[in-house]
């Protein structure tokens, strides 16, 4: 995972992810009843929510730095198949009629082109570059339109725009139960 990448998922799910940023201490002591609004039950219940809190962003933090440490072992692995890859690519016919002709051997020899017979190769090799280029292409707008929509995911998750229109609700209602227990309690 590149560092601009592990930047951006610092900044859209660890910043505003906290509590206090969300909901700080007086909002959520407002939430409950006037008579209720001093007890000191409510301090050690934003503390105790604060602290949940904590340990969800520390393990997206860890989540995180492990996925930055991947995509590095996941490069330095894809340089090293390339390597490995480019030194097998020696043909094995041509090892053998080496060692057992030696440096004589005629496969050893190049291909002697003149322009009439090196044309068409280069026409062939631009085809197939050609095309290379379109499947790259293509792949560069499936990825470009992908990081938008994690984009888009992420600015929704940041500015409070859920897919779920009902959260709101549900979590009002979660708050209206508490309420009712601590009403109960007293």
């Amino acid at each position: 995972m590149a560092t601009n990448e592990a930047t951006i998922l610092r900044h859209y799910l660890l910043l505003p992810s906290r509590l206090p940023t969300i909901l700080s201490l007086q909002e959520f002591t407002s939430l409950f009843p006037k008579s209720q609004q001093s007890s000191p039950q409510i301090r050690s219940l934003y503390r105790d929510l604060q602290q949940q809190r904590n340990a969800v962003v520390d393990g997206v933090t860890q989540n995180i730095d492990a996925q930055v440490r991947q995509g590095k072992a996941l490069r330095r692995e894809v340089i090293k198949a390339r390597r490995e890859a480019e030194l097998e690519e020696q043909d094995d016919e041509i090892e053998i009629e080496r060692m057992l002709f030696g440096s004589t051997s005629i496969t050893l020899q190049p291909k002697q082109h003149t322009l009439l017979t090196i044309l068409p190769d280069m026409d062939d090799a631009i085809v197939d570059m050609e095309r290379e280029i379109q499947i790259m292409e293509q792949e560069e707008a499936e990825l470009l339109e992908s990081i938008k929509g994690a984009v888009g995911n992420m600015s929704d998750l940041r500015y409070g725009r859920f897919a779920n229109s009902k959260l709101k609700d549900e979590v009002l209602d979660g708050l209206q139960g508490i309420q009712d227990v601590c009403k109960r309690k007293t």
